[in-house]
C-alpha cells in the first residue's frame, strides 16, 4: 500500500482573493500562525503568498501593504497537485521546483477548486523514514539536501 497526497494533506486551507490587499493576508496568517494563504479568482487557485513573498516584495521593496494586492506578490502560477498522486510524487516535485508546501486541488469545468494543502512538514509527521530515505538519494547523486529538508529533518527525525 502507497499514501496519496490525500492522505497526509490539511482540508482546511485558509485562502484569499487576488483583490485582497497584502495586509489582509498577513494579518491572516499571522492570527492563525500559517506560513502561507492560497489565493484564489473567483474559486480558482491562481497562487500562494508565503511569509517569504511578504518579506521579499512588499517589506523589502517599502511597498505599502494596505495598497499592494496579493496578486501583485503572489507566487504565480502555483505548483498544484491532484489528492489521488503517490506522496513520492508529491515530493518530487516539491524538491524539483524548491517549494514546501502545494495546494491540492480538484480540476471541474476547467477550474480548480481547491480541496487541500500538503507540506514538508504534514510529510514529516507522517513518513519520517521517507525523509530519511530522500536525503540518502541527494547524497547518493552528491547533491547537498535542500535545506528545508535538513530543517525538517532536525526537527522530526533527530
Amino acid at each position: 500500500m502507497y499514501l496519496t497526497v490525500e492522505d497526509v494533506m490539511v482540508e482546511k486551507v485558509v485562502a484569499v482573493n487576488v483583490g485582497d490587499t497584502a495586509k489582509y493576508a498577513a494579518k491572516l496568517m499571522s492570527g492563525l500562525g500559517i506560513g502561507c494563504v492560497v489565493v484564489l479568482e473567483e474559486g480558482s487557485v491562481v497562487g500562494m503568498v508565503t511569509e517569504r513573498d511578504l518579506l521579499r516584495r512588499v517589506i523589502a521593496d517599502a511597498m505599502d501593504p494596505e495598497e499592494t494586492l496579493v496578486k501583485q506578490i503572489m507566487s504565480a502560477p502555483p505548483i498544484v497537485v491532484g489528492p489521488s498522486l503517490a506522496l513520492e510524487k508529491a515530493i518530487e516535485l516539491m524538491f524539483e521546483h524548491g517549494i514546501k508546501k502545494l495546494p491540492v486541488v480538484e480540476h471541474v469545468n476547467e477550474k480548480t477548486r481547491l480541496v487541500g494543502l500538503i507540506t514538508l512538514t504534514d510529510i514529516a509527521r507522517i513518513q519520517p523514514k521517507l525523509i530519511e530515505t530522500l536525503k540518502e538519494l541527494f547524497e547518493m547523486r552528491g547533491e547537498a539536501p535542500p535545506k528545508s529538508l535538513e530543517k525538517v529533518m532536525r526537527y522530526y527525525i533527530v
